[in-house]
């Protein structure tokens, strides 16, 4: 059986969550699957061995949870954005906007090297917004999008073509159209 088959199987429909007609892909029972959180891991860093990948950027918070074992898998240093005021030391924010209003992300002044090649990571694409927001985070400090890895896409919603914008390599193990 393949990771995406895998991921459709484990993958939870919860209807009206956080709010009435959205249908939330909850994929906490993944993180139960030792072994399938391995093969994500592997697909991941199959999609992007042939690359320069400097930094792995997770976005808070589900982004964490593969974020790091990517940058372990790569040998390379983690850098979370989180949402304002959740960083401890000095930081560079970014204000953008969101389906339903605006929020703002951050990440640490010196978390990125100029000329680093960063991949983005974060566990859903919607509508690319906070991920394009990490991106231009990233840019901002000088470093490079090599790509971005999702578990999920809702490609109905065109997260992807917003990305395009940054990087051409944009990956998910499953989508839903």
């Amino acid at each position: 059986m393949s990771v995406e088959e895998k991921l459709k199987l484990a993958i939870r429909d919860i209807p009206d969550f956080p709010k009435p007609g959205i249908l939330f892909k909850d994929i906490t029972p993944v993180l139960q699957d030792p072994q399938l959180c391995r093969e994500i891991i592997d697909e991941f860093y199959n999609q992007f061995n042939g690359l320069k990948v400097d930094v792995i950027v997770g976005v808070e918070s589900r982004g964490f949870l593969f974020g790091l074992l990517l940058a372990q898998k790569f040998n390379v240093p983690f850098v979370p954005v989180r949402k304002i005021g959740k960083l401890p030391y000095k930081t560079v924010s970014y204000k953008y906007d969101l389906e339903y209003g605006s929020a703002s992300i951050e990440i640490h002044e010196d978390a990125i090297k100029p000329g680093a090649n960063a991949l983005i990571h974060d566990d859903l694409l919607a509508t690319g917004g906070t991920a394009a927001a990490a991106a231009r985070l990233v840019e901002v400090l000088g470093g490079n999008v090599v790509g971005f890895t999702f578990l999920v896409s809702l490609q109905f919603l065109n997260g992807e073509k917003v990305l395009n914008a940054f990087s051409d390599k944009v990956v998910n193990l499953v989508s839903y159209s």
